[in-house]
């Protein structure tokens, strides 16, 4: 006797369908469906993600292969590959935008308070990764002259590794223009690559209280005005208050100063500059700040090679935006399984093993907590069968009257 759902229906059962419905109403999702719901669209997707099928036959195919197990989903059929196709190109790709922020904010609430540095300000870190494209397939996604691209920018909130912000542009796209359009809180601090290297996003920030840490440019000019101490122990080889001197810095950061920490790398030999508006913390701090970047580099290796991300099961605009934000809305799940777990579960092995057992009905937490634990044997059947009980009555009839046949045994 089954007494839970598969491990799909359990993981669909984080998703408000509340919510998720009244964000179908607001972008009018069911508006021309008959026969193929908003909701039915986002499992199928989910399960591209998850069972990490390969094209729209399989997203199809694999559901339709597994009968009887579709209702705990909420759909009772699995679709047709043509009418997948003509939802995700004509389905607003903004309902799952929405739904990816509905449950930003559930998990940030699992993760709240659950910080690695002791300074009470806000951590972020702030990356782009290409996804290359066929330039043939995907004539819209201008990148270079033989190849097309778009570029998914986004910001990893280090409290539980969560993206807080991601946007899908163009490959021409340059990456400034995206950081300009951020609304951080005063008191953030970014820590970001020297591809943001920009005065006029250094001055926006320093004016609304954010803080910053990148590398500095080997061509940007600069004046020296103080030096602190730092500890001789360590790998910083100086900590210094600078001013940049070009005529375009002076102009955009008149009254300005700047932050210089140099960073031995014994691992790569080399020196490393790095560059902040801060002025308060310690350089070791400044440093650390700047190397927890590296998680964000993480995070993009992850979702590529786990998630649907790099391939794609449509070719316009529309169809790759609804697959990249159905990547990311899984992983807002993961995290949240894998903070939950008692077992010590990297991304890539979860993933791994929800695929392989995706249809199996196990209970979900005990399922992450002990994913070997063999599951105990269900309890008999103790219904009786039509044969016992018409056994049953000749048996009663021949103890009340020995005249009568007696059953066979």
């Amino acid at each position: 006797m089954t007494y839970c759902a598969s491990l799909f229906s359990q993981i669909l059962a984080f998703i408000p369908r509340f919510e998720f419905a009244r964000i179908v109403d607001t972008y009018s999702g069911n508006r021309y469906a008959k026969n193929f719901s908003c909701w039915e669209q986002l499992v199928a997707m989910l399960f591209c993600q998850l069972g990490q099928a390969k094209s729209l036959r399989e997203i199809c195919g694999g559901l339709a292969t597994c009968v009887g197990k579709l209702t705990h989903l909420g759909i009772k059929n699995a679709p047709k590959r043509s009418t997948l196709a003509y939802a995700n190109q004509h389905r607003s790709w903004e309902m799952f935008q929405a739904l990816f922020y509905t449950l930003l904010r559930q998990a940030q609430l699992e993760f709240q308070g659950k910080r690695k540095f002791r300074f009470k300000n806000k951590l972020d870190s702030l990356d782009l990764s290409v996804i290359d494209l066929c330039a043939s397939l995907f004539d819209w996604a201008k990148f270079r002259r033989t190849k097309g691209a778009v570029k998914l920018h986004l910001l990893l909130d280090h409290d539980g590794y969560l993206p807080a912000y991601a946007y899908i542009g163009e490959g021409k796209q340059h990456d400034i223009t995206i950081a300009r359009l951020l609304h951080l809180a005063a008191g953030s601090i970014v820590a970001m690559d020297r591809a943001y290297v920009d005065f006029e996003l250094f001055r926006q920030w320093t004016d609304r209280g954010v803080y910053f840490v990148t590398r500095l440019k080997e061509n940007l000019k600069y004046q020296l005005i103080s030096r602190r101490v730092v500890p001789g122990d360590s790998n910083l080889r100086g900590d210094y208050t600078i001013r940049f001197t070009s005529n375009r810095a002076q102009e955009v950061c008149s009254g300005m100063t700047f932050r210089l920490v140099r960073v031995w790398d014994e691992e790569n030999k080399r020196m490393i500059d790095l560059l902040t508006n801060h002025h308060e913390f310690a350089a070791r701090t400044i440093a650390a700040i700047y190397k927890e970047r590296w998680q964000i580099e993480i995070f993009f290796k992850l979702l590529k090679q786990n998630l649907k991300v790099k391939t794609f099961v449509g070719t316009s605009a529309n169809a790759l935006k609804i697959q990249i934000w159905t990547a990311l809305i899984p992983i807002l799940i993961l995290k949240i399984l894998q903070f939950r777990s008692q077992w010590d579960w990297s991304l890539s092995n979860l993933v791994a093993f929800l695929r392989l057992n995706l249809f199996t009905y196990r209970d979900l937490m005990k399922w992450i907590n002990d994913p070997f634990q063999i599951p105990p044997k269900p309890p008999e059947d103790l219904q009786l069968t039509f044969d016992d009980i018409c056994f049953g009555q000749q048996k009663g009839a021949w103890n009340q009257n020995p005249g009568f046949p007696r059953p066979k045994s």
